[in-house]
């Protein structure tokens, strides 16, 4: 038989280097999923971590296997000094995500660091990890991942998007969840707010003081990503390559630029949710940023917009990869193949300790 109850922790780590989110979540399945978001923590990276995290694209394989196993003792520390901070016990299991160094599923491979092995080992708990790379393996993109937790945690919204270092979306069409990364967010924004001295735009306010560029933006909304079919999905592989050499091409101001990809991002994101009337929940960092989200209503003008509690903007993806822990503990589908293009759905992830 399996548990009603479940008492996990969800850990994060995204593409935007905010830093790794953990969360401790109750999940009670008794009549239908119902969550509780306990205490939760951000651990912001020190700057040689940010610094080894944003070149590590650009390592070999031998300095790539020394990063992992580096990161995997220091994601061990960060994990075990929160469980005591916070007195946590009887915990079920530990679901990770790691930090994704490598995304390139067209080539069949994917890399998210901090899942060896050495982390159950250190940590001496269940682990549950690597969800992506099975996916990849059955044709599929490794992303996003998300989805599994719309549809079981928040299927009273027609759209559910997410604000982090690229923007993704999942939705119901026709019976089945579809979902995609939309376009680049805080891996741009941030990136030119730390040119201009600061961590994050923060609250949009040095976009807001910039101009639309025009041409540029004409330039922006004509990259092919934006036309091609789901499923699909963003790494920072299309930032280096596609979107920093366009914005680099124009000699504007950095504010002109974070101007102008803001007003990109949000047509991109009204591209997608067309369904008037509709309810959309959005999640993510980027919901801070006032000004991205004052143009994104602008262009959603027909659609009810829904920002939940901090806990959930803050953690929600660390929530969804504690489910996908709990459904991979269950054997049950954590993957749908709708959404990433996999020949099957299916339960995915790498468990450690499981006989703990």
């Amino acid at each position: 038989m399996f548990k009603e109850y479940y008492n996990v922790i969800g850990v994060m780590s995204g593409t935007s280097l905010d830093g790794v989110d953990l969360a401790c979540i109750k999940f009670n399945i008794s009549e239908r999923w119902t969550f509780e978001i306990c205490q939760t923590e951000t651990i912001s990276y020190p700057d040689n971590w940010q610094d080894k995290l944003n070149n590590a694209i650009h390592f070999t394989t031998d300095e790539l296997n020394e990063l992992n196993l580096e990161y995997t003792r220091y994601l061990a520390s960060i994990i075990s000094e929160f469980i005591i901070k916070h007195e946590l016990s009887e915990i079920d299991a530990i679901c990770s995500h790691g930090h994704t160094i490598l995304h390139q599923p067209q080539n069949g491979f994917t890399l998210q660091i901090g899942n060896l092995p050495l982390l159950g080992e250190l940590l001496n708990y269940k682990i549950v990890c690597d969800f992506r790379v099975q996916d990849v393996q059955l044709g599929g993109q490794g992303a996003p991942l998300v989805p599994i937790g719309d549809k079981i945690l928040f299927s009273e919204y027609d759209y559910c998007l997410n604000l982090g270092g690229f923007s993704n979306v999942s939705f119901k069409e026709k019976n089945k969840r579809l979902a995609f990364d939309i376009s680049p967010v805080n891996t741009v924004l941030n990136h030119y707010a730390n040119e201009l001295g600061f961590p994050y735009d923060d609250a949009g306010n040095l976009a807001k003081s910039g101009s639309i560029d025009l041409d540029l933006l004409k330039q922006l909304n004509e990259i092919d990503y934006y036309k091609a079919a789901y499923p699909k999905s963003l790494g920072m592989e299309f930032v280096n390559q596609t979107i920093f050499p366009l914005l680099h091409s124009f000699s504007i101001d950095n504010n002109d630029k974070m101007r102008t990809f803001v007003e990109h991002i949000a047509i991109q994101i009204a591209a997608v949710c067309i369904k008037p009337n509709a309810k959309l929940f959005v999640t993510g960092g980027g919901v801070y940023n006032r000004f991205l989200m004052e143009r994104l209503q602008l262009h959603l003008s027909t659609i009810d917009v829904v920002i939940p509690d901090d806990k959930t903007i803050q953690f929600k993806e660390a929530l969804i990869f504690a489910l996908l822990g709990v459904l991979k503990l269950r054997d049950e589908v954590n993957v749908l193949s709708s959404v990433t293009g996999a020949k099957v759905n299916h339960s995915s992830g790498t468990i450690y300790n499981e006989l703990l």
